[in-house]
């Protein structure tokens, strides 16, 4: 590490450390009230990473790291811990997770290196939680349901073939369509849960990360929606005004428009 990145991390240190003395604001601070805080600056750092925004991922690398260096004041202040506690538990962490760079273990590609980190995460957890133990519980569903099945995934309990989680698919489309007819709204969103859930596995054997597929189909929608408003304004209509022919007519409009700002 360079001299001007270690003066940096000392200098952002002292800078909490006098936020947190001299500002009212900081001074009353709470590990749980800067919960709701950190969540949405971890999610504005995702939208950043898939807008591919480099000066927008700086920043909100900065307001994270910001969170994590609060949450070590804080846990300096009750004598938990400090930061530097906490980045040398995660060097740690991270170097007994790659054996295959500081060890004799051999790791030859990226799926290798996944499993051994699976397994030694799981040694080192506590064993009543078990496998699935170390999932978030406030993990958003699509996410956690691609973790779940990640790590069961782990212990071999998977399709023999991808090809064959199509079965699945189908059959849980099949039981929408009998609780349909049957009429039980509970059970209707149980079989859509479990649609959802093989969808997310299907996802998750053909290499696609299900958040950042679904998130594309929002933006595409989303900018064919506005697309159809602007087009129905310049008409001297607002949408709801047209006819669900006139909107398709508009829709297919923002898909051909669409298409062509692609190529």
């Amino acid at each position: 590490m360079t001299d001007k990145r270690l003066e940096a991390t000392a200098r952002l240190l002292e800078v909490m450390n006098t936020l947190r003395r001299e500002c009212p604001w900081d001074r009353e601070q709470t590990f749980e009230s800067l919960r709701n805080n950190t969540i949405e600056e971890t999610f504005e750092l995702v939208d950043a990473i898939t807008d591919r925004n480099m000066e927008g991922i700086k920043e909100e690398l900065g307001d994270l790291l910001l969170h994590v260096v609060f949450y070590s004041k804080l846990g300096e202040e009750e004598g938990a811990f400090d930061f530097g506690e906490v980045a040398n538990a995660l060097c740690d962490k991270l170097i007994y997770r790659h054996p295959h760079v500081y060890g004799d273990i051999h790791a030859n590609t990226p799926a290798e290196v996944k499993e051994n980190w699976e397994t030694l995460k799981l040694r080192k957890k506590n064993r009543k939680s078990g496998t699935l133990g170390g999932v978030p519980r406030s993990l958003p569903a699509m996410v956690k349901a691609y973790r779940v099945g990640e790590k069961a995934a782990g212990t071999g309990f998977d399709w023999k073939q991808r090809e064959d989680v199509w079965e699945k698919v189908k059959e849980e489309i099949r039981e929408i369509e009998a609780e349909m007819r049957s009429g039980s709204q509970v059970d209707l969103e149980a079989e859509f849960g479990d649609l959802f859930f093989a969808l997310v596995n299907t996802c998750r054997l053909y290499g696609v990360d299900p958040e950042s597929a679904l998130e594309r189909t929002n933006k595409k929608f989303i900018r064919r929606f506005n697309y159809m408003e602007q087009r129905a304004e310049q008409s001297g209509h607002t949408l709801h005004e047209l006819t669900l022919d006139e909107q398709e007519s508009l829709w297919q409009e923002a898909k051909k428009q669409s298409n062509e700002e692609i190529r």
